[in-house]
Formats: structure tokens, sequence, C-alpha cells
């Protein structure tokens, strides 16, 4: 087997070096990944200026661009031939619900699965940068062995939500869809020692639907979350109502 490791929180992040010890052993391991902190990023390219890759170690590249940059520079430059799996984390934080939208490490996933290649997205759910990746990274091993990749249906990823435990305190996995989650209070304005103003984006979470099948519900009573995402967002419920609107132009 052939695997790609990527992630947004960059090459010398502590969750995807605790996946490579643990992944390692599955076969044929390549990390690409961000020279630096890309989180947030969303599915975000680079198009007006170069993207340098820099081998670190042998088959270890640090990226001066996106985790989707990442991924496209790996299956077109970097790998001798494409992977069997491609595996974006571990990140640090959730990426539950709405997350999705705005994640660097789902959308590397994304970016091997519009590729057509197998894809996990996998999160720790903490932000203590002390936390153990441990659990999270032997769950994932767990899942590139049981998973059958040949199975998994085409543009469909897995979005992967561990919680912050010890392996024996997780209750098991469930399979689950996106809850719904908004950041309140979001922006946080300051001024400079000249008095105009700059801007932090913060804020609270607030889960608005977190139903038992969600995965926010999940990773609350201490379950792994697996996700099946794709990225078509059409709303295939209302599709007839709105044709029956008969609209013109």
């Amino acid at each position: 087997m052939r695997i790609l490791l990527t992630n947004d929180d960059g090459i010398n992040a502590k969750g995807i070096n605790v996946l490579y010890q643990h992944i390692k052993e599955l076969g044929e391991t390549y990390i690409v990944a961000p020279e630096r902190e890309r989180s947030a990023s969303g599915h975000g390219i680079t198009v007006h200026k170069p993207l340098r890759a820099d081998e670190r170690e042998k088959r270890q590249y640090a990226v001066s661009g996106t985790p989707a940059d990442c991924v496209k520079l790996a299956l077109e430059a970097l790998m001798p031939a494409p992977p069997d799996l491609i595996i974006s984390g571990i990140n640090l934080g959730p990426n539950l619900g709405t997350d999705v939208l705005y994640s660097g490490t789902v959308s590397a996933a994304v970016e091997g699965i519009m590729a057509g290649i197998p894809s996990f997205a996998v999160s720790l759910v903490s932000h203590d940068g002390d936390s153990d990746f441990n659990s999270a990274a032997e769950v994932t091993a767990k899942l590139c062995r049981r998973v059958h990749l040949n199975e998994v249906p085409p543009e469909t990823l897995l979005n992967i939500n561990v919680p912050a435990v010890q392996y024996q305190q997780l209750k098991g996995i469930k399979i689950t869809t996106l809850g719904l989650r908004r950041y309140v209070d979001a922006v946080q304005e300051r001024k400079d020692p000249r008095g105009k103003s700059y801007y932090w984006l913060a804020g609270r979470v607030e889960d608005i639907s977190a139903g038992d099948d969600t995965d926010i519900a999940a990773v609350n009573e201490q379950f792994v979350s697996l996700t099946p995402v794709h990225f078509d967002l059409t709303n295939y419920r209302i599709l007839e109502q709105i044709r029956s609107w008969q609209l013109e132009i």
C-alpha cells in the first residue's frame, strides 16, 4: 500500500508525526504538508506565485502552499505513482458539522477524492497542544486495516473525529451525519497604538443541531465519529419544489 499523509497544521505538527509512526508499517508512506500552519484555509489553492517543496527527509516534503496545494503537488509532481490512500491529519481541534466548510484538513481530503483516491480526514477533539495523539493515531491505523478502500463510494471521504481520551476510554465508533454549528461573538475589535481598528476572528461555538445521529453527539459521548462526506452540495430534496416555480428570465 502507498499512503500520502498531509495536514493543515504544518509538517512539524505533532499530529502528523505521531500518525506517521503508527502508519509507516502499513506501506510506503509519504508526507507532503505545509511548511507552516494553514488552519482554516478551506480549499484555497495557490495560483499567483510558484510553489516550493523542500525535501526534509526521504519521502517527506514541506510545501509553501495550502493543504489542497500539497495534495495536488504530491499527486502530480512528488510521488512516483498515485497513493492508494490519502490521510489528512491528525488535526489539533475537531472538524465537526459545518467546520468542514472552513477546514484545510477536510479540504485536503476533498482534493484527494476529486482525484479519485480514497481519503480520510482525521481530527482530535481538543485544542490543547499537549494532547496525546496516540489514541487517534491508533484508531486511524486500525481503520486503514479494516476499511475496504475499494468499497468506499467514489467521491466520498471519511471524516473522522476522535475524542481526546485514552484508547481504552473510547466507547466505540459511530457512523454519523454532520451536525450544525456556528461561531457567535466571532469578531473582536481592537485598537492599534494610533487608534485605528483591527479585528480578530474568535468567538465561541454554538451547536445548533446535535441530534443523536450527529458527529457532535457522538464525540460528546466519547465515541469516535465517522461521517461519509462528499462535495456535491446540491439540495436534492427541494429540486422539484424549485422546478415547480417555473422560473423564467
